[in-house]
């Protein structure tokens, strides 16, 4: 679902940017590039990039990063009243972690119809046999997302 209130569309945009600087650095690092930040009353609480080469960690995307660093500065296992930003939909291992955490809402760049989790391939995030859903905002600086993406995976080929 696209937002339709233009000031929350340009607050958006500004936390997706944020993301995107992330997502840049996990380029510049030889990850996939992907970047999170979780945003409470404004405010960047939790941040990540992907880092799943660099720690040989298949859980260590940015997403997971981002909920971890929250969690943590709340000291709370819940993100209540947050939201995250994120250039790619997330998985479905992320899309899982997100609903565990409780978040509020997931806004993301590139739909992924390979392993989405919040829409493209599943829907986890709003999945109503679960005892938590997300409200899905997809698009915001999409082709900024889709360019660090096809950057990346042309140069692989």
């Amino acid at each position: 679902m696209k937002e339709n209130n233009p000031v929350l569309w340009n607050t958006h945009q500004q936390f997706m940017a944020k993301a995107l600087v992330l997502a840049e650095q996990a380029l510049e690092e030889g990850e996939i590039p992907v970047g999170a930040v979780v945003v409470m009353d404004n405010r960047i609480i939790g941040k990540g990039y992907n880092q799943v080469e660099k720690l040989s960690d298949p859980t260590a995307h940015a997403e997971m990063l981002a909920i971890s660093a929250a969690c943590e500065t709340l000291g709370n296992k819940y993100l209540n009243n947050c939201k995250l930003y994120v250039t790619l939909e997330p998985c479905a291992m992320c899309a899982g972690a997100l609903v565990w955490s409780k978040i509020d809402t997931v806004i993301f760049g590139a739909s992924d119809p390979k392993s989405g989790g919040s829409g493209s391939l599943f829907n986890i995030t709003q999945n109503k046999n679960l005892n938590h859903q997300i409200e899905v905002i997809q698009g915001v600086l999409e082709i900024d997302s889709e360019y660090l993406l096809k950057s990346f995976f042309k140069a692989k080929r």
